[in-house]
């Protein structure tokens, strides 16, 4: 059981954490609202390929990936999310979408967004869509030894760039300009 194993990795590092049964959460979103915490604080665990390789993103539930700034951050040509069909297996014991962000439990690198190492403590799926891990974010830190990024991610609110835009204006012609100051 991922509980089991992340429990004993805690309890053999002597880390403080609570582990929370709650109804299933599907979402790091869901679950931020079933354990009544800001989605600031709960970890979005995303599996990406990088370059070929599975690695592991974590970030704030709210935050989303900006997919060409990761690509720059990561200095890399090609960065995907990744299958699910593909990473399961590296997760036997996991619900597919409930990966703790414990990568390097299962052979990953781990990239961690900067403003989550700014949260005094963290939730996250452990294991299963009904169970969570709270602890203290230096004790993740430590645990999981992250590569913290300060790039690749979004926060909430942030207007998508203009070429993402669903409605965005067509750029006017050099003669649709110049009529325009008629």
């Amino acid at each position: 059981m991922p509980v089991q194993q992340l429990r004993e990795l805690m309890d053999e590092a002597s880390v403080e954490y609570m582990c929370l049964s709650h109804p299933p959460a599907f979402t790091a979103q869901q679950l931020a609202h079933h354990v009544k915490i800001a989605g600031d604080r709960v970890v979005k665990t995303v599996i990406i390929e990088l370059d070929g390789k599975m690695a592991m993103l974590v970030m704030p539930a709210t935050w989303r990936v900006r997919w060409d700034r990761l690509s720059r951050v990561l200095d890399t040509d090609f960065v995907d999310l990744a299958d699910e069909q593909e990473f399961q297996d590296r997760f036997p014991d996991c619900e597919v979408g409930a990966m703790p962000p414990f990568g390097n439990l299962f052979g990953m690198t781990v990239y961690c967004a900067e403003v989550l190492t700014e949260q005094p403590e963290l939730a996250f799926a452990a294991g299963t869509h009904t169970e969570s891990i709270h602890m203290k974010t230096t004790d993740f830190l430590n645990l999981v030894q992250p590569v913290v990024i300060h790039q690749g991610f979004v926060r909430p609110g942030t207007q998508k760039p203009a070429w993402l835009q669903k409605n965005r204006r067509k750029p006017e012609t050099r003669k649709e300009s110049a009529l325009a100051g008629y």
